[in-house]
């Protein structure tokens, strides 16, 4: 964390690139989180899937616990290469607010629809019945990005990067007290979920858990803030700095070693927690992208030791689009059904259940992930890429 706050200050003494330059390290990075959102999310049974692929109950760490804020990571990389074009400050001449608006409002609303789509449900009795807007669901996915694009933009746009990292840190030790402070770390017990029931009640929040919470409430969309800001400190580091590319990729892997092990170092007094999204939980996984984006310069920019990953690129390009067309197809897959079984399980049952529960549960996912990936080549072919 020392080595975090230290190290990016070097940002503000060096020269910029050009604006236009980009690193294909970073959108490989953003397009392999994608095709693993997929396939985490998509796998043909719930009661058969490997441990890795499976969020941590509670308290702990796995693979499928670093897809979310990997994509918070890549959003705050993306704004390394946009925010210069306009300025930063209020005396700017281009004020970019009127588009980050528009784009927090239509994100939010997108991942809205996406929950109450397709606006009827089946009941216990398998019948078919209305959806009414009092159960809808208002956070998700979705809306903690738009939110955390929201505020991030706003912070990135009007402090240095010197109050950025001191405001990040503000951030973290403030959601950590009031975790502290007002209830514990348990399920039932913690101020995530006692201010999510106060403000939008029981039937709008998440009820997988067994008891309404929501993993992506408000009070912890806060500390979500810092995923972005961090990919965004990186950003720039690459941006601005005149070191070679091996140079950068060693600098910030020694960076995210450091932010590693000094939230397994705190997850002792403050519990790596993804559904809480609790402090150690953000250091770590800034620290687990930062080691992966340098490993990834290391093999797409280096002369002489290049790798192809055209195949991530494509999610890369469109992953927004590739994103919502894979939770609005595996809805619909769910939603309509034959003989009381959904088109979901009758593809898997028929198509991979033979394989064995473990490994056609995964195949079913792998081959989901691939219908998407061709969308998005479909595009790409075209020459279509879709931004919000």
């Amino acid at each position: 964390m020392i080595l975090f706050l230290l190290g990016l200050r070097r940002i503000d003494i060096l020269y910029k690139m050009k604006n236009n330059e980009r690193y294909k390290a970073l959108d490989i990075f953003r397009g392999m989180t994608i095709c693993l959102m997929i396939i985490v999310n998509t796998p043909g049974t719930w009661s058969s899937v490997f441990a890795p692929l499976l969020p941590a109950k509670w308290h702990g760490f796995t693979l499928a616990d670093l897809v979310f804020p990997s994509f918070l990571f890549a959003v705050g990389t993306s704004f390394a290469f946009v925010m210069d074009r306009y300025g930063k400050g209020k005396a700017s001449k281009k004020n970019p607010w009127r588009k980050i608006i528009y784009r927090t409002l239509l994100i939010f609303l997108l991942g809205y629809i996406m929950y109450w789509f397709p606006f009827m449900k089946w009941n216990e009795a398998g019948e078919l019945t209305s959806f009414p807007i009092g159960e809808t669901r208002i956070w998700g996915v979705l809306q903690r990005i738009a939110v955390c694009y929201f505020l991030a933009a706003l912070m990135i746009f009007y402090l240095s990067k010197r109050n950025l990292i001191y405001a990040s840190t503000g951030i973290l030790l403030g959601y950590w007290a009031m975790l502290y402070g007002f209830g514990d770390y348990t399920l039932e017990n913690n101020a995530v979920r006692h201010i999510d029931l106060f403000l939008f009640g029981a039937n709008h929040l998440y009820s997988g858990e067994g008891i309404p919470f929501e993993p992506e409430g408000l009070l912890s969309t806060f500390p979500a803030i810092v995923n972005v800001i961090g990919g965004y400190l990186i950003g720039a580091f690459f941006i601005e700095n005149r070191t070679t590319v091996f140079e950068k990729a060693i600098f910030i892997g020694m960076i995210g070693v450091a932010m590693v092990v000094f939230a397994c170092l705190w997850h002792f007094v403050f519990p790596l927690n993804k559904k809480l999204w609790t402090s150690s939980f953000v250091v770590l996984t800034i620290g687990l992208n930062i080691i992966m984006v340098g490993i990834l310069m290391l093999l797409t920019d280096l002369n002489g030791t290049k790798v192809n990953f055209n195949f991530f690129e494509v999610f890369g390009k469109n992953s927004l689009f590739i994103y919502l067309f894979s939770k609005y197809l595996a809805i619909t897959m769910l939603f309509v059904r034959v003989d009381g079984k959904s088109i979901f399980s009758i593809v898997y049952e028929k198509g991979f259940a033979w394989i064995g529960p473990y490994y056609g549960s995964f195949m079913f996912a792998i081959v989901f992930m691939l219908v998407c990936w061709f969308a998005g080549w479909w595009l790409d072919k075209k020459k279509i890429y879709i931004r919000v």
